[in-house]
């Protein structure tokens, strides 16, 4: 296969005008090509004057030894997975439908296991009539909502698919989800995403796959304790929302738990599991207009008709020693509530699969490190968070609006008294307020600092009426729970995985 790079397009153009500008570029027959695809699709818009697409195109010909000076593409061969034993006495346990769980049970129904998957949430048709409701109404039900559920957390974000390891299993993870529903543009695209409104779907179908191979799920249905003898998992005790408990014996429990399942974690380390508190980060959501942001990075004078654009962007303060960034940022988005304990606020950005919303958002984080607890217990970054989400509630009035301040009243510490341009999109609702009062000195003049800044490379970052919501405290789990090299925690046959256990791989279960 032969791969044709640098191909620059200045104008929208069918995928087939794309192969063939292609191909007149690097002087091939087309009547030479078998088979050709788009593996490289990004958007260079380092020049205002010139932004423009710049594709990949990989093709097979009939003899490669005609076009000598062209490319070979390297072919990409996945790691062989460690053969797992079939001859397992007790079913296999995943506590969590999330992404880590959902994937760990994929990987191991092809290495011929069908494992039981226990979450406390609904299905994620139930869950959404239930978040839809807690927007609509501002009733919380703990159990299932934004942070809980089949999908997990990420389900009502974005369906961002980025990451920092280099692994050819990013491209089988792609694989997968376009074999369960995705758009087959995330397999080329150079930022991949998927949208709320898709997930949904392709989250189901992930669901039907497994039990069509012997998967056994539970909903609705907690894990709140674990039975252990000689230092090894013997069960898992599960309680549905009627009060009815059952237990599961098990050789092989994997924790894919979340970074939000606080009970669990409280039940893990009275439980024996060793855990250390660990650096994340805190801070609130910023909205401006999307088209404050596409004419900062496009620019006006391209007619390429190019999606909502995005950012990233990040700053230290040389003074505080801390550091601010953007996080998370959803084109044409809302802000959305994620709490998942009563009289708490958190918040989280959403964005459906167009991105066509008025406004963008994104989180802007201050990093916390676990000299800021002032608590020695691993679970001191649970209580760290869970004092500011307090206090967020009560400000936003105590019925679950946020808190809300423009920029300007931000920067000038004081408590606002309207809105202007940029409406704000956190349903059930808002409050106007100052987050200063509430958010850590640290973090106050942090996130000061970094927006300043950051109006230097966006413009219209720090526009005056740009939107704060808070709070946003679960960027990443505030726990880790600790593992040797044979992938286990101290209690043999427990493997975390995941945010949760903030390690963020899937893991697989092999019998010692």
């Amino acid at each position: 296969m032969l791969r044709l790079n640098n191909i620059k397009i200045r104008e929208d153009l069918s995928d087939y005008e794309v192969l063939k500008l292609s191909i007149k570029k690097y002087k091939i027959d087309e009547s030479d090509i078998t088979k050709w695809f788009i593996s490289k699709k990004s958007i260079d818009a380092r020049k205002k004057d010139d932004v423009h697409y710049n594709y990949s195109i990989d093709l097979n010909v009939k003899n490669e030894k005609k076009y000598p000076r062209i490319d070979k593409v390297k072919e990409v061969t996945f790691p062989n997975i460690k053969s797992i034993k079939k001859t397992l006495s007790k079913p296999v346990v995943i506590v969590g439908a999330g992404p880590a769980g959902l994937f760990c049970a994929l990987t191991l129904v092809e290495s011929g296991i069908s494992p039981i998957i226990i979450e406390q949430g609904e299905t994620v048709e139930n869950r959404k009539d239930t978040v839809d409701k807690f927007l609509k109404e501002g009733k919380l039900r703990p159990s299932s909502n934004v942070q809980f559920g089949e999908g997990g957390a990420g389900t009502f974000s974005d369906g961002k698919l980025t990451t920092g390891i280099n692994s050819p299993f990013c491209k089988k993870v792609l694989q997968d989800f376009v074999k369960f529903g995705a758009p087959k543009e995330i397999l080329y695209i150079s930022k991949p995403h998927i949208g709320t409104d898709n997930l949904i779907n392709i989250i189901k179908n992930i669901r039907e796959y497994l039990i069509s191979k012997g998967c056994i799920f539970y909903f609705n249905s907690k894990a709140i304790d674990f039975r252990i003898a000689d230092n090894k998992i013997q069960s898992v005790i599960i309680e549905n929302t009627s009060s009815k408990t059952f237990e599961i014996e098990t050789s092989n429990l994997i924790l894919a738990i979340g970074h939000s399942s606080r009970d669990t974690f409280e039940k893990l380390y009275n439980s024996g599991f060793q855990m250390e508190k660990k650096n994340f980060s805190i801070g609130v959501r910023i909205e401006h207009l999307q088209k404050w942001i596409n004419n900062s990075q496009y620019g006006n004078i391209t007619k390429l008709k190019l999606p909502p654009a995005e950012y990233k962007l990040a700053y230290h303060s040389p003074t505080l020693n801390r550091s601010c960034y953007t996080f998370c940022m959803c084109p044409g988005g809302v802000v959305i509530a994620s709490s998942s304990n009563s009289k708490e606020i958190v918040t989280n950005g959403m964005s459906n699969y167009l991105r066509n919303g008025t406004n963008s958002n994104s989180a802007l984080l201050v990093n916390v490190v676990p000299e800021d607890f002032n608590n020695p217990s691993p679970l001191a970054g649970i209580y760290f968070q869970k004092d500011l989400e307090e206090k967020a509630f009560i400000l936003g009035g105590s019925n679950y609006f946020a808190p809300i301040q423009r920029v300007e009243d931000f920067l000038n510490n004081k408590k606002s008294t309207f809105i202007g341009k940029v409406q704000p999109t956190y349903k059930p609702g808002t409050t106007l307020s100052n987050l200063n009062s509430i958010l850590p000195t640290f973090v106050s003049k942090t996130l000061a600092e970094g927006i300043k800044y950051f109006g230097t490379k966006i413009q219209g970052f720090d526009n005056p009426d740009s939107i704060l919501t808070g709070l946003e405290t679960r960027s990443s789990s505030p726990v880790r729970i600790l593992r040797n090299n044979t992938l286990q925690s101290n209690i043999h046959g427990v493997y975390p995985c995941g945010e949760g256990a903030r390690l963020c791989r899937t893991v697989l279960c092999q019998q010692q």
